[in-house]
């Protein structure tokens, strides 16, 4: 038996056709460069714009921030295999690879339940809302998020660094996840894969339904409104966050239909690229297609760049002026 520590896996990827090799390559590629600016930009305009300083935006900023994070800790290395080749991988960047990615993901999970939490208070109860979602609280339910996640998590990846692995290291997956893992290992995997399905579910089910438990009242309370407008203005400070929500619950709840890691991946992987690439680059677009605040900042950020570029080349020219004027005659 081999040390684990001294094990390289090979990730198989996800296709060996050298056409749909670039197709994909430029796919991921394009997704990634858009995922990263159109998360950045949604941080940048949080961290600047002075009317995007609600916990709604506090809470966005940590998402846009999540979303990176986990696109970058898969997308990368994946492009790198492609260009390069080179589909090996050790076993300690394999292990930080599942690390990053699920405590990335689960924190998301608790997030968006927490967001859901903010707009039920925002609309339900629009007048304790300050007092309620103070900075302080914020701030705790945004640790709460990453320490819950890593509480979860650290339990079946502890076990996991005990697998052994003597018949294959060839993983069915472009990256390092869970399933493939346990598939090659010739270790007992009963106890993990019972402990990585009690997790989704725990998961799942609790922020599920703080998330459901939130928008019932939140529907509820928006039905009694007495206009129209106001009924129309409340759904839309919900709509993008709802959107996102069945985008992240409706993709990732395939992961975990099936009862074994012995099965098949290779849904799995379709879903994993769609996770990994897709959902980080629509969910900027999403908030600042669907949010007038979003988009009243990045349209002020950019006619501040706008005249501050204007007004350094104005100022250029008149420098330039003044020195002529002052330049001795020929």
């Amino acid at each position: 038996m081999r040390n684990q520590t001294s094990i390289t896996f090979i990730l198989l990827g996800l296709t060996e056709d050298p056409q749909l090799k670039i197709l994909l390559f430029i796919f991921l590629f394009l997704s990634y460069v858009l995922s990263v600016s159109g998360n950045l930009t949604i941080i940048t305009l949080t961290l600047i714009d002075p009317h995007l300083k609600t916990p709604m935006y506090l809470f966005l900023q940590n998402f846009s921030f999540l979303e990176i994070s986990f696109t970058t800790a898969c997308v990368p290395r994946f492009l790198n295999s492609i260009s390069s080749g080179d589909k090996s991988i050790t076993y300690t960047a394999c292990a930080s690879q599942l690390l990053f990615t699920d405590l990335f993901a689960v924190t998301e999970f608790f997030l968006l339940a927490t967001m859901s939490y903010d707009r039920y208070v925002a609309i339900c109860k629009p007048l304790r809302y300050t007092i309620i979602m103070s900075p302080t609280v914020c701030r705790n339910f945004i640790l709460f998020c990453w320490v819950a996640a890593l509480i979860i998590i650290l339990p079946p990846i502890s076990l996991g660094l005990g697998l052994e692995f003597c018949d294959s290291n060839i993983i069915d997956h472009f990256c390092c996840d869970a399933s493939p893992i346990l598939k090659i290992s010739c270790s007992d995997t009963w106890l993990i894969e019972q402990m990585v399905i009690v997790c989704a579910v725990l998961i799942f089910i609790v922020t599920l339904t703080c998330v459901v438990l939130s928008y019932i009242y939140i529907i509820g309370t928006i039905l009694r409104f007495p206009s129209a407008q106001q009924r129309k203005k409340a759904f839309s400070t919900c709509s993008s966050h709802m959107i996102v929500v069945s985008i992240t619950y409706g993709s990732c709840i395939f992961i975990y239909v099936k009862p074994s890691a012995k099965d098949e991946v290779a849904i799995n992987k379709g879903i994993s690229l769609l996770i990994t690439s897709i959902s980080p680059m629509l969910n900027p677009f999403i908030y600042t297609l669907r949010n007038k605040q979003v988009k009243q900042a990045l349209h002020d950020s950019i006619k501040k760049m706008h005249s501050s570029q204007r007004s350094k080349g104005e100022m250029s020219q008149c420098i330039q002026l003044k020195g002529r004027r002052k330049s001795p005659k020929t």
